[in-house]
């Protein structure tokens, strides 16, 4: 918690939420539907329904609109894989043709129309027609559910096409059912192997092609339960599927492949339903560079957004994000199967010396613990290891034992030891029939432990029996095939499980009224117009942010007087709408303790101005503020998650140094203090060099207090800079020296 003149504002917003008593009326929020109450103060939802999917998946009756069984006919063989498809779900297909009068044997009806005639009630509908908008009003007449729609040209190829996508998305918000695509595929109608058991991975991707590595893992013994391809998403999206999919039992972790957002907010709402029930969520989201960006719109027509707040936004609600579908399918296979960990120490073991050290290298450099083994263990390891060899932690047994129980006794030691929750065995090559006995003790061991095993079976090869029958055959060992994918899945698998160990929802504490600070604030706005430094500090006394005493004068003589009433030694500053880089234009002055350096000072700043041209509301006298960390917080509006807030180190060379940390709002105090532990700088708060330690907690109470200003004034601010923020010795705060806001 803050201290204690910290924490007021915290316990004031808390109490603000409890008493806000407002009637529960139903409202559209960014595409969400919400009940007023349940929204923040920005006007963005704080709680979205997890849609009911079932008969998607699992329909009892599905309508072919446009099927076919004529010979070289496209629509032939979706045709014959749906009925395949429906067959091993146990779902009964009408066609529908308007002029045929079966297909495949099945008797057809000639429209959408005559089903609900018929008095069919049909669960989904799969539109093989090249225009699906005229049919989606007949479909809503029959009380069809669900429909999917595969035909391409709409957002993915343009303007045109994304008018298109629009009329068709106003029709299916008119008509009450729900739809997938366009510009979809038949992954949502796949063989899915019924034989495997244990937790299954749900898949969701935006481009078919993307998500086929994760569904063939079923050949590696992965159960996979669901796949939804989600195209360009006119209704049914991303987030939907993931909110689903996280209160499906079986389900054991999700994998996503995303190439836009539709809403930030309902993504973020959908990963929060993951998070509160554990249950991991693994994504590759293209779009980190403007190559990968400007491909991901002319595919699915959606904008990625900035890279950086996507990424800042994953983390804050335990989204895993990785850049390969290597990695997606190992580590999301890693997540779904493996225990929740006992422990958090990594121990490598290895049958050679070389592959230890390497290995060793890599899992410390991502962060993984390497704990030393204790020197009783040590000496049971030496038992069965020569004592010429490092058992410390990489164990090195210089080739693991073939003819007798001594390479199970070692193996099974290791996990005994109560800092292990992680044994890793690095295979580089086969070896048999040494690594085929380490193959099998490494299995039974798994077995018979609710601590995690993970093997690297490096051989390129890939056809050994001791890799694909001993280590796949087995669902308690995690083999991987290289060392990066094998460190990076596990260090997702104990992070996650750090994660959602402390989870609090951040939407649960959200702000949904305004604070007293608000009309202050909004008084001050001036519509599409930059506020000058002064107009803008009094936006921070309005969220009571420390700012140093200060006057705005317009002449030399009152500059004195408020010089005296300021308190020698003073900075001044010309004050102005314009002004957004002072410094450069030798617009500050710092250090003046006299009369006449005030009004010499004055006349300079002055004439400086009228030289450049620029407008001045008038010359700031402040005060000097003593030496700290200079630090710089802001606000700025993102396209797909709306207002962000920023912290990084500050001062004039911000935009050299380039080290921020940003969070999407709502967020608390922990995510404020973490966004600290990313800056490369973070050691200057702790006093480096003799410095004293900086005011850490007043330094958090700004950026929660930035962070109610930003949305509360969401619809009225478009930016803020507060730099430098001078965070002071701990104890003493932290003031605005500066501030910029910008209003939409």
């Amino acid at each position: 918690m803050l201290g204690s003149t910290h924490g007021t504002f915290t316990t004031d917003l808390r109490a603000r939420v409890v008493a806000c008593g407002e009637q529960p009326t139903r409202v559209a929020v960014h595409g969400v539907t919400a009940v007023e109450g349940d929204t923040d103060v920005s006007g963005r939802p704080l709680h979205a329904s997890v849609p009911e999917l079932d008969r998607f998946f699992r329909p009892e009756v599905v309508a072919v609109v446009g099927a076919s069984d004529a010979e070289g006919r496209p629509n032939t063989g979706i045709t014959r894989q749906l009925l395949d498809w429906a067959g091993r779900v146990g779902a009964r297909v009408v066609p529908v043709h308007p002029t045929r009068t079966s297909v495949f044997g099945i008797d057809c009806v000639a429209s959408v129309g005559e089903l609900g005639a018929l008095g069919v009630n049909v669960d989904l509908a799969v539109l093989l027609v090249a225009d699906p908008l005229p049919v989606i009003e007949q479909l809503a007449e029959a009380k069809v559910r669900f429909a999917v729609a595969f035909a391409s040209g709409f957002a993915e190829t343009g303007e045109e096409g994304a008018a298109a996508q629009e009329r068709l998305a106003a029709a299916v918000g008119r008509s009450g059912l729900r739809l997938l695509g366009p510009n979809t595929n038949l992954n949502a109608f796949e063989r899915f192997r019924e034989d495997l058991d244990g937790p299954a991975v749900a898949l969701i991707t935006q481009s078919g092609h993307q998500g086929r590595p994760v569904f063939t893992m079923q050949e590696l013994g992965v159960r996979l339960s669901h796949w939804a391809p989600t195209g360009n998403e006119a209704d049914l999206e991303t987030a939907d599927f993931l909110s689903y999919f996280a209160h499906r039992p079986e389900v054991g972790a999700i994998a996503c492949y995303v190439e836009g957002l539709k809403d930030g907010r309902s993504f973020l709402l959908a990963a929060d339903q993951a998070a509160r029930r554990g249950v991991p969520v693994v994504a590759v989201k293209v779009g980190r560079t403007e190559a990968g960006a400007r491909m991901a719109a002319s595919h699915t027509g959606k904008l990625t957004g900035a890279d950086q707040v996507v990424d800042a936004a994953m983390r804050q609600f335990g989204v895993i994000r990785v850049d390969g579908l290597d990695q997606l399918q190992d580590t999301a296979a890693l997540l779904a199967r493996a225990r929740k960990p006992v422990a958090d120490g990594v121990v490598v073991y290895s049958i050679s010396g070389g592959t230890g050290a390497h290995f060793s290298d890599l899992a410390t450099a991502a962060g993984l613990k390497l704990p030393t083994l204790s020197q009783a263990r040590q000496d049971e390891l030496h038992q069965w290891i020569p004592p010429y060899l490092s058992v410390a932690n990489p164990v090195d047994n210089g080739g693991h034992p073939v003819g007798d129980w001594r390479g199970r006794k070692i193996i099974d030691s290791i996990l005994a030891d109560p800092e292990v929750g992680v044994l890793i065995c690095p295979i580089t090559g086969p070896f048999p029939p040494m690594s085929d006995k380490l193959a099998q003790d490494l299995v039974d061991a798994a077995e018979a432990t609710d601590k995690l095993v993970c093997v690297v079976w490096g051989s390129p090869v890939g056809t050994e029996e001791a890799y694909r029958t001993t280590l796949l055959g087995s669902s308690r060992v995690a083999t991987f095939r290289t060392f990066g994918n094998c460190i990076g899945a596990v260090k997702a698998y104990l992070d996650h499980h750090r994660f959602t160990a402390g989870y609090r929802s951040p939407f649960d504490e959200a702000p949904r009224t305004p604070s007293p600070s608000f009309r202050k604030a909004q008084a001050l706005m001036r519509p599409g117009h930059r506020l000058s430094e002064h107009a803008a500090k009094q936006l921070l006394r309005a969220y009571g942010i420390r700012v140093p005493r200060e006057q705005l004068v317009t002449s030399a003589a009152a500059a004195v007087r408020a010089a005296g009433l300021v308190g020698y030694p003073v900075v001044m500053k010309a004050s102005g709408a314009q002004l957004a880089h002072k410094t450069e234009l030798g617009l500050v002055k710092v250090g003046l303790t006299s009369a006449s350096q005030i009004r010499d000072t004055y006349r300079e700043l002055t004439d400086i101005a009228r030289y450049e041209g620029i407008d001045l509301d008038g010359v700031l006298v402040c005060q000097m503020v003593g030496r700290g960390v200079e630090m710089v917080v802001g606000v700025t509006h993102d396209s797909l998650f709306g207002p962000t807030v920023t912290v990084g180190l500050g001062g004039v060379l911000v935009e050299v140094l380039n080290d921020a940390a940003v969070r999407v709002p709502p967020f608390g105090e922990r995510e404020a203090r973490d966004m600290l532990g990313e800056l490369r700088g973070r050691a200057l708060l702790d006093g480096v060099r003799g410095a004293p330690p900086a005011d850490v907690d007043a330094l958090v109470e700004v950026v929660l207090r930035v962070q109610r200003m930003a949305l509360e004034l969401d619809g009225d601010l478009a930016e803020l800079d507060i730099n430098p923020l001078m965070v002071l010795p701990r104890g003493q705060g932290a003031v605005a020296l500066d501030a910029l806001a910008v209003c939409r």
